[in-house]
This record gives C-alpha cells, sequence and structure tokens, in this order.
C-alpha cells in the first residue's frame, strides 16, 4: 500500500512484532472510546485481526466485519479462537464492500498512515455508519518519533539511512487527524494521545522483534555487516537494560473519534 512497499503480510511475524503494542494502546483506545456492547463494527484495516479480537472479548458485538488488502493477514485473522463471530473481508479502506447505514462504529487501528487517501478512507467509515453512529481511529505519532521501532530508526537516520515511511504519515499528526475528522462533518470530535510501554526479555529480544517491522528488516538486510554491527551497538547504547536484563521502550499514539451527524453527510 505504499510507494516503498511496505506490506504486512505474515500474520505470525506482525502478531510477535505488533500484537503486544497493539493491545496495549488499544485497551486505552477503546476505554476511551466508550462504546455500548451488542453494536455493529467495522474494523478497517483489520491485519491479523488482533484489535478484532479485543472488540470481541471486550464488548460482545452483535456483529463485526474485518477488512483487510492482504489475504494472508485475513487468514492470520480467521484462525483466532477468539474471533470466530466476525467476518473478514479482503477490500480497500477506500472502497468498502458494505451497503450506506450499515454500522454502528466504524474504526482503524494503527492503519490510516498506509491509506493512500486517508480522506477518502475517512469519508468511507463515515457513509457506512449510521446516523448517530461512532468512527474512530489511533495510529502512531510517526512525525514526533513515536513509534515503537524509534530507537532503531533514530540511529538508523543518525548514519545516514532512512527507513521508509508510510505513504500518508503525515495523518499520523494529531492536528491532522483532527482536520479529517472536521472535514467529514462528524460532530463531538475528540482527540488524545495514548502512551504505552513494553518490556523485553533482553536487547536481543528487543532487537529481533523490531526488526520484523517491514520499513526496518530489509533496510538493515541490505547494510554492509560492519554498519550492521555499528548501528546494533549503538541502538543497544540508548536503552539500557534493568537489573534483570529487560528492556523497557515507549511509543505514543495520537487518536480521533466523532459521532456521525444525525442531519448530513459528508462523502
Amino acid at each position: 500500500m505504499t510507494d516503498q512497499q511496505i506490506r504486512f503480510d505474515d500474520g505470525a511475524s506482525y502478531e510477535r512484532m505488533m500484537g503486544v503494542w497493539s493491545g496495549l494502546a488499544g485497551d486505552v483506545f477503546l476505554d476511551w472510546l466508550k462504546p455500548g456492547v451488542g453494536l455493529r463494527w467495522v474494523d478497517v484495516g483489520c491485519g491479523n485481526g488482533a484489535f478484532t479480537e479485543q472488540v470481541v472479548n471486550r464488548f460482545a458485538p452483535a456483529e463485526i466485519h474485518g477488512v483487510d488488502p492482504s489475504e494472508a493477514q485475513l487468514n492470520f485473522a480467521r484462525s483466532r479462537p477468539g474471533v470466530r463471530t466476525a467476518l473478514f473481508h479482503l477490500g480497500d479502506a477506500m472502497a468498502l464492500p458494505f451497503p450506506s447505514d450499515r454500522f454502528d462504529v466504524a474504526v482503524m487501528a494503527l492503519v490510516i498512515f498506509f491509506v493512500p487517501n486517508p480522506a477518502k478512507g475517512v469519508a468511507e467509515m463515515a457513509r457506512v455508519v449510521r446516523p448517530g453512529g461512532e468512527v474512530a481511529a489511533y495510529v502512531w505519532d510517526i512525525i514526533g518519533g513515536k513509534v515503537p521501532a524509534a530507537p532503531i530508526e533514530s540511529e538508523m537516520r543518525a548514519m545516514g539511512l532512512t527507513p521508509p515511511r508510510p505513504p500518508s504519515f503525515e495523518a499520523s499528526r494529531i492536528e491532522a487527524l483532527q482536520e479529517l475528522w472536521s472535514d467529514a462533518g462528524f460532530d463531538a470530535i475528540e482527540t488524545r494521545e495514548i502512551v504505552v510501554q513494553r518490556t523485553f526479555n533482553d536487547f536481543d529480544d528487543f532487537w529481533a522483534t523490531t526488526l520484523l517491522v517491514p520499513s526496518l528488516g530489509p533496510t538493515f538486510a541490505k547494510m554492509p555487516p560492519s554498519d550492521a554491527e555499528i548501528l546494533k551497538a549503538r541502538v543497544c547504547a540508548r536503552l539500557p537494560a534493568d537489573a534483570a536484563g529487560r528492556i523497557t521502550c515507549e511509543a505514543r499514539a495520537n487518536a480521533v473519534k466523532g459521532r456521525m451527524s444525525m442531519n448530513q453527510r459528508q462523502f
């Protein structure tokens, strides 16, 4: 979905790399969204179903549909025991395969900066949500340098390397999210920051896990071995371990929510 081919096609690798991070941020996001139980949901860019499973476990939706452009990710999602009630569809965030007014809640979890035209993706969520329904998203703060892979990305840049960014990384700014929701005509728009921490067993655990990020692994693999060792040493130096050797990292996401207007639609 990007001009630099950042793709998520391996559900198991994504689970190891992003599943824990997604769960941590997703819990805060859902506490803030405060939806009711028994609603009709659509999870746009559902990936391997990690966030979909959170919704199912916490809110017992009447129905929930996930949409993603990767069949491999969807196959992993369908294998999750906790999402047996969910239906998963191969599809595009900018052309959702549903009629208008179909859902009570539409969400994008860590997705909007991968959508080539974020405004069109938001308009599609607005289209498929009934008047009075909720539309919300959260996304890692790329501009603020607060993504889970920031320790490696920062040192890569210090060495003159440029890891790929998603095509719409500017949409990760909280001001951009506010503008997207305002332009779509939502009511009761709110934004917030979500700060989470994850602890790894040791530096090697952090390193192996974080290099599964599609924007990092290929870049690292192309580095000369001597430069690769320098990079690893630099990252290790900036991540002090505790007495047990554990590494704790912090990431920040920006979130937005709004209610579909009862009086008008803009899409």
